[in-house]
């Protein structure tokens, strides 16, 4: 018997990265899962690479129409739904005095609001259900410290590790798991943005940024996603019936808490 065998997992920001890499997690360990993205081209792409046990989803989770509209999709396709992965994100960066107030309100209305919204819609499906549920949500090594360039990305992080302990309270009560992952640095065609931010305000060559936080990570390099898949797994297994709120770091060892 595998893991997740009978569970279905709505999973935001899916059609690429880190999201695709728990898909995939998912479905080799038996279950079912809707790939949830704005692009939905590309969500039905990597669905149909996945075969029969993915489903495609459009979904803005900067819109609550769309939240809702996506869950209740999912809903109808696989029936229910008993895993949430909140993984849709944005990254930016800038000196403070640059931070410009639409990049602001939109990282936040993605970053955030995002997750805030989408756990909502979700946690009121699965308390009607009444058989309980695991909600993740990907929270960032950036959301446990403040850097130079990088404030309202790490603001909005440490947003969902609040947001996190907050609903984890709320919705135990419910049966309803609420933790986090804090990934550290993870190769993938994201960072290439990224290293690009980098490049712009520190002045480094290309590639330069990406080199040497590789090389400072104390496991001696970068991230994978699926460095990260077990982790998600494991909390969305019974096995992490006992966990409540927390949010765990699975970084190489580039902070501890």
């Amino acid at each position: 018997m595998k893991r997740l065998d009978g569970k279905t997992a709505l999973i935001t920001g899916a059609a690429r990265g880190i999201g695709l890499e728990f898909a995939k997690a998912y479905v080799a360990e038996g279950a079912r899962v809707a790939i949830a993205d704005i692009d939905i081209d590309r969500a039905r792409t990597s669905a149909a690479e996945l075969g029969e046990a993915a489903i495609a989803v459009e979904m803005d989770v900067t819109r609550q129409d769309s939240i809702d509209a996506a869950v209740a999709d999912t809903v109808g396709h696989l029936g229910q739904i008993d895993i949430l992965i909140n993984n849709a994100a944005l990254f930016t960066a800038a000196p403070l005095v640059e931070i410009d107030r639409a990049d602001y309100d939109r990282v936040f209305a993605i970053n955030v609001g995002g997750v805030l919204f989408t756990m909502q819609a979700v946690a009121g499906h699965m308390i009607e259900r009444g058989q309980g549920g695991k909600i993740i949500n990907m929270a960032s090594q950036a959301g446990r410290r403040g850097e130079s360039l990088v404030a309202v990305y790490c603001a909005s992080k440490a947003a969902v590790i609040s947001l996190t302990q907050s609903a984890g309270l709320n919705l135990i009560r419910h049966g309803i798991n609420v933790n986090a992952i804090a990934p550290g640095v993870v190769d993938g065609e994201h960072w290439d943005g990224v290293d690009a931010f980098f490049a712009k305000y520190e002045g480094k060559p290309p590639g330069q940024k990406k080199k040497e936080v590789g090389e400072a990570v104390p496991f001696g390099r970068m991230g994978r996603a699926s460095d990260l898949t077990g982790m998600a797994i494991f909390l969305a297994t019974n096995e992490a019936d006992y966990i409540v709120a927390q949010t765990y770091n699975v970084d190489g060892g580039n902070w501890m808490s």
